[in-house]
């Protein structure tokens, strides 16, 4: 039996749907609701408490794990959106898409690490 990489490529996928749709909706009542209508204070979302929140190591292995998860799903929905759209050069695709989600990584990964 051939191995596959599939179920790599498809738990990335899942799992990075899974928290966008967690968490959208959370982000989306944070900063275009609750912060207008006063529920939370104008400033929590300021560059200096942002700052101070993303000191702790934590913090950001939570936001890496986040947005990771979240640029493979978007990868893998890149490349059958393009098949969707007549592209038929399936590894050619999956070659951009996936390399591209890889650097993607790579560049949070050292952007979070020397913050």
């Amino acid at each position: 039996m051939a191995s596959s990489h599939k179920p790599i490529v498809w738990g990335l996928f899942a799992a990075g749907g899974t928290v966008a749709a967690f968490l959208m909706p959370v982000l989306i009542l944070m900063t275009c609701l609750a912060i207008p209508l006063g529920l939370l204070p104008a400033d929590f979302l300021s560059y200096d408490n942002l700052i101070r929140i993303m000191q702790n190591y934590l913090t950001r292995l939570i936001v890496f794990g986040v947005l990771v998860l979240i640029t493979w799903h978007a990868a893998h929905r890149l490349r059958i959106t393009a098949h969707d759209f007549g592209i038929r050069a399936d590894t050619a695709m999956a070659i951009l898409f996936y390399n591209i989600a890889m650097a993607g990584t790579l560049l949070l990964g050292y952007a979070l690490i020397t913050l």
